[in-house]
């Protein structure tokens, strides 16, 4: 079947916009396709919809679904900062606790190391460490090699762990043995098994807001487990985090943050954000009714 759809100038997509019921000035519209493509806002204007059907419902404008763009621009940028300052603690821990179980090079000499990879996702994992350690343009990372090269082919797991990517941390963190991934996750105050669903998830929304993806009302396809027991009552009264939408992603965040980054001033910036786009539905994000009653949040 061929693909019956010819290309559309700027001027002509306004106008389908328009024909379809979108209210707002041809003019803007024209200029703002021109940078941000059609089908990048159609995600934020789908809520908009008649379903079934191509129409808006009466009343939509473009400048409600553009207010939503920008939003999620903006919050991208806020989940990003929290993302960073949770992965720059991980590769830190997990190169310590690492090192001081296995030494320095122990994650390529020792295969006890890694017991949670078979032989092959372990071989796999040095090749890929090895090709990012060449493409590596850091300054340390020519100056071991002017200094030791003759000796080692790879990094000292400290600086290893600083230029792999955050993917290929996830493997080197699934394959410690449980010793180092507990002693990871206790500095976030999390079992492991949870702190590892965690990091699965984080690295799917870096990856989405590095890629400049949706986030207000996506569904997670990576969601992370909830901590659960009375020592984690946080999580379930008198607010049910769900796991779902961005909101449980914005919580683990905030949990991770108040153990690692105490002084950050992140919930602060995330709630000005909200406060500055206060048409945005909420609950498109998961926010319950009274998430400030959140212990979390609190």
């Amino acid at each position: 079947m061929q693909y019956p759809k010819p290309p559309l100038t700027f001027e002509e997509q306004a106008d389908l916009l328009i024909g379809r019921g979108m209210l707002g000035d041809r003019g803007l519209m024209i200029s703002r396709l021109s940078v941000v493509n059609y089908y990048r806002l159609s995600g934020y204007w789908h809520p908009f919809r008649e379903i079934p059907g191509d129409t808006f419902k009466a009343g939509t404008t473009f400048d409600a679904v553009w207010i939503r763009y920008v939003f999620d621009r903006r919050l991208r940028l806020v989940v990003m900062d929290a993302i960073e300052r949770i992965e720059v603690a991980v590769r830190t821990r997990l190169a310590y606790e690492h090192a001081h179980s296995f030494g320095v090079f122990g994650y390529v000499d020792d295969p006890g190391s890694l017991p949670k990879l078979a032989p092959t996702v372990r071989s796999d994992f040095l090749a890929v460490v090895g090709e990012e350690t060449r493409r590596s343009r850091e300054v340390f990372v020519k100056h071991f090699f002017a200094k030791y090269g003759d000796t080692y082919v790879f990094l000292p797991v400290w600086e290893a762990t600083e230029i792999m990517a955050f993917g290929t941390l996830l493997t080197f963190f699934t394959g410690s043995p449980r010793a180092v991934k507990k002693a990871v996750a206790d500095q976030f105050g999390v079992p492991w098994e949870v702190f590892r669903s965690w990091l699965l998830t984080l690295n799917t929304v870096r990856n989405t807001c590095a890629h400049h993806g949706r986030l207000w009302n996506r569904v997670l396809g990576t969601k992370p487990l909830l901590p659960v027991g009375a020592s984690y009552a946080d999580w379930a009264k008198p607010v049910r985090i769900g796991n779902e939408k961005v909101f449980g992603v914005l919580t683990l965040c905030r949990h991770c943050l108040r153990q690692v980054a105490p002084q950050s001033a992140w919930p602060e910036r995330l709630r000005a954000l909200l406060t500055e786009f206060s048409t945005i539905p909420l609950a498109s994000m998961g926010f319950p009714t009274d998430w400030k009653d959140s212990p979390i949040w609190q």
